[in-house]
């Protein structure tokens, strides 16, 4: 060790002292590399290392070592003689070559007597443990025993449709509501046949998969694009006469000199006679027709979506009656704080993913 007398203390450039002050400061800094800053700035002021121990919390032959690294570096900047060398880890087992025919070989083939690929499928065909199989999928995001549907709209209007609703989405007309219309049907009122175990900590709730059917019940609803507002109608049905009856109460619930604009799927209760004649008498409705296949552009789905979820899907109802009043429980919350779906795709970043879907699929050999 270098005799306190003869030791070499630091002599900082502006940028050198900026850069350790900000290391000291900064709260993001691991804690050993803001006390080495420390022990530099204090050794520049020509403190002897036990001093420079004493005032950043270290020994002090801890503050010797890390000062003559600092003085004796040649690299520029020599702020890089405090940080931790990197260390070496555990050899690499796995080839690129190795990982190439996995992720290939999940994307190109399929195993013999089966429509998908599992980790130890794969394992035995290339010679690796399921459990590094499973590593290399996770890396590139492959889930083989995932799959997921979809249905491309053949609709010969495609492209007049979804400029017409995402410009409706995206720019609402002045002096005029915007209302996503559509019903859902056959909602089962079904009542489990055995008490269900409620949560506790460590345990999840249970059902019985057995239950008892007490008929159905339907819903039509109107969403409010801008106030996120839900205007519901309970049936027995959902034929053009119950849709009409709807249609009654919308035109009742909007005030008369406002215009309405309704975004409706391709149902048949929506376009019978019955149905034209009723708009024509109103002439302030305007339709909007999605596309076919293409009901997730209804907004109002997402609606749906959430009161299956959270209201449906874990219930237990002893009639159409309880399960009416759920329904009718649901609208009420949501409509005490509704809160607006946003939609942020314009109809040009649709169209361009249907075409890549399209491409993928002709050039996918299916």
């Amino acid at each position: 060790m270098a005799n306190e007398h003869t030791a070499v203390y630091p002599v900082l450039t502006e940028e050198e002292r900026e850069e350790l002050q900000r290391w000291r400061r900064r709260h993001s800094t691991a804690q050993a590399l803001a006390k080495r800053a420390h022990i530099i700035l204090l050794a520049e002021q020509h403190h002897n290392d036990a001093v420079v121990g004493d005032l950043a919390g270290c020994t002090r032959e801890t503050a010797g070592k890390w000062r003559r690294r600092f003085v004796n570096c040649v690299e520029a900047p020599r702020t890089t003689a405090l940080l931790d060398a990197p260390r070496p880890g555990t050899p690499r087992t796995i080839t690129d070559d190795q990982i190439e025919t996995v992720v290939v070989a999940t994307l190109e083939a399929t195993p013999e007597a089966a429509t998908h690929w599992s980790r130890s499928m794969m394992a035995e065909r290339v010679g690796l443990s399921a459990s590094s199989v499973g590593r290399i999928w996770r890396a590139f995001g492959l889930r083989p025993h995932r799959s997921e549907s979809f249905q491309l709209s053949n609709d010969p209007l495609l492209i007049e449709k979804v400029r017409d609703i995402v410009g409706l989405y995206l720019h609402p007309p002045t002096c005029a509501v915007v209302l996503c219309v559509d019903e859902k049907p056959q909602m089962q009122a079904v009542e489990r046949k055995q008490p269900i175990v409620p949560m506790t900590p460590g345990s999840v709730e249970q059902q019985t998969h057995e239950y008892t059917r007490h008929g159905t019940v339907d819903l039509f609803a109107a969403l409010d694009i801008v106030t996120g507002e839900v205007l519901g109608k309970l049936s027995d049905r959902h034929r053009a006469e119950e849709f009409r009856e709807f249609l009654d109460q919308i035109d009742e619930a909007v005030p008369a000199e406002l215009d309405v604009h309704l975004v409706l799927d391709n149902a048949s209760s929506h376009k019978t006679p019955m149905i034209q004649r009723w708009l024509v008498a109103h002439p302030r409705f305007q339709v909007h027709f999605t596309p076919t296949h293409a009901s997730w552009m209804n907004q109002v789905e997402r609606f749906f979506a959430g009161l299956a979820a959270r209201q449906l899907k874990r219930g237990s109802f002893r009639s159409t009656d309880d399960l009416e009043q759920a329904i009718r429980a649901f609208i009420d919350k949501h409509n005490e704080k509704p809160k607006p779906f946003i939609w942020v795709k314009t109809a040009d970043q649709i169209l361009a993913s249907i075409k890549r879907r399209c491409e993928r699929i002709s050039g996918g050999g299916h």
